[in-house]
């Protein structure tokens, strides 16, 4: 390799470091904003989630129609990914597990919220009954009203027997793991379940307080309990929406700010043995020009 080509290598391989380095501080200070949307988030969604869990366990929640499930075979899939990639495994992880649950029930269709979702079912040929691409960090309950409320109407309508929602979830920086809830037919169990998951096990936010389940609260309900929890399970459903959005926003950015730290770390390794690798050849070409230099001179004399 010619010393001229070593050379444009260790300037690309620069550029490249100089890019990755300023993805991944952008990366962190989008990961820190997203990281404290979610955590603040928890203390409220986990107290609505056990009030409610809570009104859903009783008979007359029990008996609603979105508590009870039906005889449609078709289900539906909410995929949550992001817009953009260098993101590590964050996306293919989702996806890998998003496979998994339509090779178990192929009559399914799905709502794509993030472009790699959606390019994701279209490559696949899978019928998307909804997408969300372009879906701010800034995310607000206002952001899956659209998407809870299409979950519903199918799910109520007898379309679909069951609507599950894929996310990735937020665990630390440097880990997260796909999660997949049903939301439709309502479960206390499945309620409790993310609940006792909001609180993390370590770190800043690790000691937040959620609601503990309480099945001894009595609840005065004012018209009726059918009257009050036709209005409040929908909005139960958007929580949980609202709840995957932020996490996996939250993982989006962590990963992303991991990844592009990997990637300076090897430009500066690899940029090393270039380095290495041009002073190596450089000193072997003055060392044969200083040979055919003296060889030159012995022939003269």
């Amino acid at each position: 390799m010619s010393l001229k080509l070593i050379k444009s290598k260790i300037i690309a391989t620069k550029k490249t470091g100089q890019v990755t380095k300023a993805m991944e501080s952008v990366s962190a200070v989008k990961m820190r904003k997203s990281q404290e949307r979610a955590f603040a988030g928890r203390p409220y969604i986990s107290s609505a989630m056990t009030i409610l869990g809570q009104l859903v366990g009783t008979k007359e929640g029990i008996e609603h129609p979105l508590a009870n499930a039906n005889d449609a075979t078709k289900s539906l899939l909410v995929i949550v990914t992001s817009d953009k990639g260098l993101a590590g495994s964050v996306n293919s992880a989702i996806l890998k597990k998003a496979e998994t649950i339509i090779a178990k029930h192929a009559d399914t269709e799905v709502i794509a919220i993030g472009r790699k979702a959606l390019e994701f079912a279209r490559r696949e040929k899978l019928t998307v009954v909804g997408e969300f691409i372009n879906v701010g960090d800034d995310v607000a309950v206002a952001d899956v009203y659209t998407s809870a409320e299409q979950a519903i109407d199918g799910f109520t309508a007898g379309t679909y027997g069951s609507v599950q929602i894929l996310y990735q979830n937020f665990l630390s920086t440097f880990e997260q793991a796909p999660k997949v809830r049903t939301v439709l037919p309502l479960q206390a169990s499945e309620i409790s379940s993310l609940v006792e998951d909001i609180k993390p096990k370590k770190g800043k936010f690790s000691d937040i307080t959620t609601a503990t389940a309480a099945t001894d609260v009595p609840y005065t309900i004012e018209p009726s309990v059918g009257e009050v929890l036709d209005v409040l399970i929908p909005q139960l459903v958007q929580i949980m929406f609202y709840h995957a959005l932020l996490e996996s926003k939250a993982s989006e950015h962590s990963a992303r700010m991991v990844a592009m730290k990997n990637a300076t770390d090897k430009t500066k390794e690899v940029t090393k043995a270039l380095t290495l690798k041009f002073n190596k050849a450089r000193q072997a070409a003055i060392t044969a020009e200083v040979s055919e230099i003296s060889g030159g001179i012995e022939a003269m004399k």
